[in-house]
């Protein structure tokens, strides 16, 4: 029996594979608490497979299915949550499984039926895919939470779905709500199709051990008359976190919001140097640690603004996300002592530089090679963001600090969409206006096409000084015509950058780049393939006229003096 306790969950786990009356034993089953320091929200992994009998490499596929699973889930980012991270994981299993069957005549239907159950926090989690099954005993009570993907009738044994029999995968998800006590079963055909369901349900509720549970499940369907391998896992939910929000959420609503500090004041051992940036949702203040003589950046809300639920929720979203997410394109949140902090507000390192906007507001302008350099470092920060699941949705120049080294850093994180966390009430739906997608207006929440038209407006507006559509005015409703070409603001820049940033900006999404990776490549090879323009020597007639009708004159005299001379 395997026991997992880390102060917010407890769950035991026993399981129990038998061959049967087979020559071989394809099931495999595993269950995976995670590495040592592994990420809490991606929770823990319980998952069995059956091979699919009557073809070569049954066992391989099924411990392929069940292994890889594990290990590839782990390693995606706990932003993507469970589902888009199991997605990734059994979709790169089975595209590897069907080509395998592809190139070897000899593995020809080489696949596995798969269910996997992932506890995490207050939720169980199903991914399933075949005739493998998912009990749950609740209050006495069992529940059958997969459906088997066989056919009907005549065929109802024939297996329709599973990993590997197709280059596409489709797999059934679902997510319920876990109590205390609960108790869930995996199991093969070689159980469910010698048991009856009533006969599962008095052996669970004998609430033996998970691992005698298992024992015994196994060897009734082996007595009921079982031929095919036998193969059960028993979960029991021991414990259960707290049903609050996380750590974050907690400290945040126990912080009070107050009028914005002024110059010279202490807040918490902070001092109060220099506002930075005045937007919409906060006001940034560079300020000194008295504690250490370090500048930092503190970020204090705008109480006039939003609602103070809507407050706290950015600042929590900014804290979860910055906690996770580690690039040198992303801004970084301090952690403060416990105990230190009175009032809500976030702590930043001071980044050596200048906002994009305050570049923009000196000479000499941003020419073709430094805006594809801050263009392209701007990208690979938002596909950071988006390879996590995170959506920006407040990019613009005021958010981009461009450091004295060189480097780019993407900040304010506090409007983000994570797909851990609530999302913002309609009322308080973020972003500034004028790098806002067409859709977003309509009542969109955002996704990394609109990330993607308002990096393309930033773009144009590093270049140009302005906006594609024109500014917008907040609470107004914009009308999108024509895009003003960068050509008519910029003419000393190439054609090709006119067309890549109008394409990132076309009012429907379907038109802009599949992704910010498209729309990178093509800054960094349009700007590759372009060749520094050749500088033609002005003739002396466009440098001087007056030089060169005075020059024309003389030789004439000269010819003239020659001519009278010789006769």
């Amino acid at each position: 029996m395997l026991t997992r306790y880390d102060h917010t969950l407890r769950v035991d786990v026993g399981f129990s594979t038998e061959t049967g009356k087979r020559a071989e034993n394809e099931d495999y089953v595993a269950a995976c608490f995670g590495s040592p320091g592994a990420r809490p929200h991606l929770g823990i992994v319980t998952a069995i497979a059956d091979g699919v009998g009557g073809c070569n490499g049954g066992r391989e596929a099924a411990e392929l299915a069940v292994r890889s699973f594990i290990d590839g889930y782990y390693a995606q980012p706990e932003t993507l949550g469970v589902l888009r991270a199991s997605a990734r994981s059994l979709e790169a299993i089975n595209s590897w499984l069907a080509a395998q069957a592809r190139v070897d005549p000899k593995l020809l239907g080489m696949g596995a039926t798969f269910t996997a159950l992932i506890v995490a926090r207050r939720m169980a989690h199903v991914v399933h895919v075949g005739d493998t099954r998912l009990y749950r005993l609740k209050d006495g009570g069992l529940e059958l939470l997969t459906q088997d993907h066989t056919g009907r009738g005549d065929f109802a044994h024939a297996l329709q779905r599973a990993v590997g029999f197709e280059d596409a995968i489709r797999f059934d998800h679902a997510a319920y709500g876990l109590n205390l006590h609960d108790r869930f079963l995996l199991c093969s055909d070689g159980v469910h199709g010698w048991l009856r369901d009533q006969r599962l349900r008095e052996l669970l509720g004998d609430r033996a051990s998970p691992e005698e549970t298992a024992r015994l499940i196994v060897a009734s369907a082996l007595d009921a008359g079982g031929s095919d391998n036998a193969t059960a896992l028993v979960v029991d939910i021991v414990d259960l976190p707290p049903a609050d929000e996380s750590e974050i959420t907690r400290a945040v609503a126990g912080l009070p919001i107050q009028k914005l500090p002024e110059l010279g004041m202490l807040v918490d051992d902070f001092r109060i140097d220099e506002v930075i940036a005045n937007g919409r949702y906060s006001r940034l203040m560079r300020a000194t640690d008295l504690q250490n003589g370090k500048s930092l950046v503190l970020k204090f809300p705008h109480p006039r603004v939003a609602e103070d639920a809507s407050h706290r929720l950015a600042f929590v979203n900014e804290a979860w996300a910055s906690a996770r997410v580690r690039s040198p394109f992303i801004g970084e949140i301090i952690e403060l002592s416990p105990g230190r902090q009175t009032r809500l507000y976030s702590a930043m390192p001071f980044y050596d530089g200048e906002t994009l906007e305050a570049r923009l507001r000196r000479l000499p302008r941003i020419d073709l090679a430094e805006g594809v350099h801050i263009a392209t470092r701007l990208a690979r920060a938002i596909v950071t963001l988006h390879r996590s699941g995170i959506i920006h949705r407040d990019i613009k120049p005021d958010n981009v600090i461009l450091l004295s080294d060189g480097g780019l850093r993407l900040v304010d994180l506090g409007v983000c969409r994570v797909p851990q966390l609530e999302d913002f009430p309609e009322q308080d739906i973020p972003g500034t206006p004028s790098y806002m997608a067409p859709e977003l207006f309509g009542g969109a929440a955002g996704d990394e096409l609109s990330d993607l038209y308002a990096l393309g407006v930033t773009v144009y507006r590093a270049f140009s000084g302005g906006y594609p559509y024109g500014e917008i005015e907040p609470f107004s409703k914009p009308r999108f015509g024509k895009p003003q070409p960068l050509c008519s603001k910029r003419p000393d820049l190439p054609a090709w950058l006119d067309a890549v940033l109008l394409k990132t900006v076309a009012t429907d999404s379907r038109d802009r780049y599949g992704d910010v990776l498209e729309f990178a490549f093509e800054l960094e090879n349009g700007a590759a393939r372009t060749r520094p323009l050749a500088r033609k020597k002005k003739s002396l007639y466009d440098r001087s006229p007056l030089a060169f009708w005075q020059g024309l004159s003389v030789c004439l005299l000269l010819l003239l003096i020659l001519s009278l001379a010789w006769r």
